[in-house]
């Protein structure tokens, strides 16, 4: 199952490896990722694809843990099947 992962994170560094380091220790994979970094507040804002067949819920209790990120939002990610033609 595919996940997106919205975060918002501290402007601190080793934060992104914290988290993406939480995220592969979870059993997930990182696909897709992308971050902008928000002028008022200063805060990363982070979108993060992961795929895994562990329940997703274990990886937000862990990453709500972490002190350098504020916020999580989970978005299951409808998984696109192939057919040969």
């Amino acid at each position: 199952m595919r996940y997106q992962l919205d975060l918002v994170l501290r402007p601190v560094e080793g934060a992104l490896v914290r988290i993406i380091g939480m995220v592969e220790r979870r059993g997930f994979g990182a696909r897709a990722i992308t971050g902008d970094i928000q002028s008022v507040d200063g805060r990363w804002h982070l979108k993060l694809v992961v795929e895994g067949q562990r329940p997703i819920e274990a990886l937000h209790r862990q990453l709500e843990k972490i002190y350098d990120c504020l916020s999580v939002r989970i978005i299951p990610i409808e998984a696109v099947s192939e057919t040969a033609t």
